[in-house]
């Protein structure tokens, strides 16, 4: 394996500063990849090898000249196939887009360009990102789920393809998917990335997140990021200035955490459950658990509400003209959608802030919750993405949440450790996140 593959997004970065190493060469390592492995993984929708070599090119010329560069000059970037691209094609997983573009590039994309970044191609997602799986296969076992809907995204992370990537999240669809394919995916709280040019599935619980190999790796794609932007009512201003450098200093404090098991841990495999039982004994002093709060069980069933009522609002037109071009399982989603009543919805959306209002109390104690990232290992098969039983009460309340690489279960697959943080506290949260990453390792020497 090229050795500039091995490296760490902030060493490429500081490399390229130093003239150490081209945009070219990065990409050229990155393509080869992408030629070897992708055949079997299948993890791009959209790309270009003479484009992205061109744009490397840029990159690196600009650089000469000794102007200003960016925080992730000249590193690619891998985008979901669902984000608005002008020169590339933004298909969203249906052949209702087949070969379409969008207009404009969305808010995301010119932040990446302003930040020096290279987007190097559409990442595969599900059909307009829910549930109907995509081509991708799971880097680790081809014959198995990689998760969705940001399923490319985290499967050219996790073979190599792309040391950085974006994805979306509305149910699960970037921590569930960072846990099958053994990568780290955040989903910041919500309202701290624009969605504008993006696709839309749910104004209330569409996130965007982001995929790398380390905590520090996605802190820096999210720096760049995450601004206000008044085309997207749903985001602050909220500064992420200070991200590596808490994430660097470590803590004040040892952190404590609560470890919700929730009712799904009934679908745990058993050897999922053991790595997980001995993740928490491993840190008996940090992590206390605890019975899952009453209030989950409702959120499951509103999160649904909302879901449903959304993609029949959002999709009625393809609905309407293209309804045999959809697959069963969204034309199922969107009649449902259709039928759920206004007062469901109100009370749906009522609920997000009284059940934050409980789940905030949490802090007054303990630094953040812990939980699995998924029902165990990626399933067999490539008819379903699993289950996102796990996520939907974060994407509900919009906290940030975290999936990391650090367990395995059955035939040594990954097996993420979600953490979840308090809504608009990322800093902290990605410390103490960075923090468990690197204790962690201490217990797998």
């Amino acid at each position: 394996m090229n050795e500039i593959l091995n490296v760490s997004v902030e060493e490429l970065v500081n490399q390229v500063a130093k003239s150490q190493i081209t945009s070219v060469d990065i990409c050229k390592a990155f393509s080869e990849r992408i030629e070897k492995f992708d055949k079997d993984v299948k993890a791009w929708a959209h790309f270009d090898k003479k484009l992205l070599l061109e744009k490397a090119k840029e990159a690196d010329d600009y650089r000469k000249l000794g102007k200003p560069i960016g925080l992730l000059h000249g590193i690619p970037v891998a985008v979901k196939d669902i984000v608005g691209t002008i020169d590339m094609p933004t298909e969203c997983g249906t052949p209702i887009r087949k070969g379409k573009s969008y207009s404009q590039n969305a808010e995301i994309i010119d932040l990446l360009h302003s930040s020096g970044a290279i987007v190097m191609g559409k990442s595969e997602t599900t059909e307009l990102a829910f549930l109907n799986p995509s081509k991708t296969k799971n880097p680790h076992d081809y014959s198995r789920t990689p998760g969705g809907s940001s399923s490319g995204s985290a499967a050219a992370v996790a073979s190599y393809m792309a040391p950085l990537s974006i994805g979306s999240q509305t149910g699960g669809s970037v921590i569930r998917p960072a846990s099958y394919c053994g990568v780290v995916g955040y989903k910041p709280s919500y309202g701290l990335i624009s969605r504008n040019g993006v696709l839309k599935t749910s104004e209330k619980l569409d996130h965007i997140g982001v995929f790398g190999k380390s905590v520090k790796d996605v802190a820096l794609l999210a720096k760049v990021l995450i601004k206000k932007d008044s085309y997207d009512r749903a985001t602050i201003y909220f500064s992420s200035e200070n991200f590596l450098t808490s994430i660097n200093k470590g803590p004040l404090y040892e952190p404590k955490f609560i470890f919700y098991k929730t009712e799904f841990w009934k679908n745990i495999d058993k050897k999922s459950k053991e790595s997980f039982e001995y993740f928490i004994k491993s840190f008996k002093k940090n992590i206390e658990v605890f019975d899952t709060p009453s209030y989950f069980k409702d959120i499951q069933k509103y999160h649904q509400i909302i879901h449903e009522t959304d993609l029949a609002n959002n999709f009625s037109e393809y609905f309407k003209r293209y309804k045999n071009k959809l697959s069963k399982i969204m034309q199922k989603a969107i009649s449902n959608g259709q039928k759920h009543s206004a007062k469901d919805y109100a009370e749906a959306i009522d609920f997000m802030s009284r059940s934050y209002e409980s789940y905030k109390e949490v802090f007054e104690d303990y630094h953040g919750v812990i939980s699995p990232s998924s029902s165990g290992v990626a399933p067999k098969g490539l008819k379903s993405t699993g289950g996102a039983e796990f996520n939907k009460v974060w994407s509900y309340m919009g906290t940030p949440s975290i999936s990391l690489p650090l367990l395995q279960g059955e035939n040594n697959l990954p097996l993420g450790v979600q953490v979840i943080g308090q809504k608009y506290d990322d800093e902290r949260f990605l410390t103490i996140s960075a923090w468990l990453e690197k204790e962690s390792k201490k217990f797998n020497e």
